[in-house]
C-alpha cells in the first residue's frame, strides 16, 4: 500500500497561506493521491491559533471533503495532531485520566474516529474514505515510526516561543526524564500542554492577529526574519537583533535555556535534527526511519550534508516539510527547502522517500493589507 505524508496543512491560517484552501493546488493534490490507500496528516493539519476552532474547521471541512472523494471508500486518512491542532485530541486526553490514573501514553495510540466532536466532525467532512486518530505518532511500518515532532520542542536550542515556554514548564515541574527510554510522551505533554491549553484558549478569545506577521507569514517566521538579518532593514530591527544574544544569555542564566542565539538558516535545520533526535532517543523511538515535520523545512534535500540527518543512534530523518506559503521564508523561490508541497512517501518496502507533490501554489484569495 501507498501511503503519502504531509504534514503542516494550517488550513484555517489566517490571510489564506494555507495552500490547500486555494484551487488548484487542492485539485493537484487530489490527483496525486490517486492510487494511494492512505493519507497521513501528520501534525497541524488545522490552525487553531489564529481564531475560534469553528472557524478553522468550517474551513477544514471542504478540503477534506475533496480529499475523502479522491481516495474512495477504500482509501483511509489517518490524522495525527500536532501543537497547531492539539485542541483537536486534548478532550480525550483529558477523559482518560478523569475516572483513574491512566496508563501511560503509548507512542502510537488510537483515539478513534468519535474521539471529540471535532474529530467527528472532520470525519463526517472526510467521507466516504475513513478517518482515524493516532497520537503522538504512528507506525507506518515495522521499521518507519512517523510524527509531528513538536516533543523537540521541549529539547531544542533554538529559542523559539515554544521552547521558552517548554523552558517555563520544566522549571516548575522538573527536568525532562534524560537517556535512553528514560521518558514517555506523558513527560512531553505535561510540558507542553500547559502552554498548548493558554494559546488555544486565547485563540477562542481573539480573532488571530496576535499569531501572525506582515507579509502573511506567521510571527514567528517574521520574528526569524527580523534576528537573522542583523546587516539590513530599519534600525529598530538591527538594534534588536544586535541585542538579542544578550537576551539569550540571560535566558541561559535563569535556567531556561540551553539556547543558542545562532539563527541562521543552517543552524536552524541543525538544531531541529539535533533535538528530534534528542527527543526520540528519550522516548526510545527504536527505528530505522522517522518521518516528522514540525520545522516546516524538508529534506534530506540532495545539497544538504546527510550527517545531520542521522541520529546518533542511527535512524534515519526525513521531514515532509510544509503546506503553507510563508512570503519570508521562501525567497529562494520553488527550490526554498521552505517552499510548500512536498510530502513523504512509503511504501510496502524500501526507504521513505521525499517527493515534490506540487509546485505551483496558487493565489491566495484575499490577503488582508495587499
Amino acid at each position: 500500500m501507498r501511503t503519502v505524508v504531509v504534514s503542516d496543512l494550517h488550513l484555517g491560517a489566517q490571510r489564506a497561506t494555507d495552500v490547500l484552501r486555494r484551487p488548484e493546488p487542492l485539485a493537484a493534490f487530489c490527483a496525486h493521491l490517486e492510487g494511494a490507500g492512505r493519507l497521513v496528516l501528520l501534525g497541524d493539519a488545522i490552525e487553531l491559533r489564529h481564531g475560534p476552532a469553528r472557524d478553522a474547521l468550517a474551513m477544514a471541512e471542504p478540503v477534506l471533503a475533496a480529499i475523502g472523494a479522491a481516495l474512495g471508500p477504500a482509501g483511509e486518512i489517518v490524522l495525527v495532531p500536532g501543537n497547531h491542532d492539539h485542541g483537536l485530541l486534548t478532550p480525550w486526553l483529558r477523559a482518560r485520566g478523569a475516572r483513574r490514573r491512566p496508563r501511560p501514553l503509548a507512542l502510537d495510540e488510537a483515539a478513534g474516529p468519535r474521539a471529540t466532536p471535532a474529530v467527528r466532525r472532520l470525519a463526517a467532512a472526510a467521507a466516504p474514505a475513513t478517518l482515524s486518530v493516532r497520537y503522538p505518532g504512528l507506525w507506518l511500518r515495522e521499521d518507519v515510526y512517523a510524527t509531528h515532532g513538536h516533543y523537540l520542542d521541549c529539547v531544542t536550542t533554538l529559542p523559539a516561543f515554544e521552547r521558552l515556554g517548554a523552558g517555563i514548564t520544566t522549571r516548575i515541574m522538573g527536568p525532562l526524564p534524560a537517556g535512553p527510554g528514560a521518558a514517555t510522551p506523558d513527560d512531553f505533554e505535561a510540558r507542553l500542554g500547559p502552554m498548548y491549553a493558554f494559546l488555544d484558549a486565547l485563540a477562542e478569545t481573539r480573532d488571530g492577529r496576535w499569531a501572525r506577521g506582515p507579509s502573511g507569514s506567521s510571527a514567528s517566521a517574521s520574528a526569524w526574519d527580523t534576528l537573522s538579518s542583523s546587516n539590513r532593514g530599519p534600525l529598530r530591527a538591527r538594534a534588536l537583533a544586535g541585542l538579542f544574544p544578550l537576551g539569550i544569555l540571560g535566558l541561559n542564566r535563569v535556567g531556561i535555556g540551553p539556547l543558542k542565539a545562532e539563527l541562521t538558516g543552517e543552524a536552524l535545520r541543525d538544531a531541529g535534527l539535533a533535538a528530534m533526535g534528542d527527543a526520540l532517543a528519550r522516548l526510545g523511538v527504536d527505528a530505522p526511519h522517522v518521518v516528522f515535520g514540525h520545522t516546516h523545512r524538508a529534506g534530506p534535500l540532495p545539497d544538504d550534508d546527510p550527517a545531520p540527518w542521522r541520529t546518533p543512534a542511527g535512524t534515519q530523518l526525513h521531514n515532509c516539510g510544509c503546506w503553507s506559503d510563508e512570503p519570508v521564508l521562501t525567497r529562494g523561490g520553488p527550490q526554498s527547502p521552505y517552499w510548500a508541497g512536498r510530502g513523504v512517501e512509503v511504501d510496502a518496502d524500501g526507504p521513505p522517500r521525499l517527493v515534490r507533490i506540487i509546485e505551483d501554489l496558487g493565489t491566495a484569495e484575499t490577503r488582508e493589507g495587499d
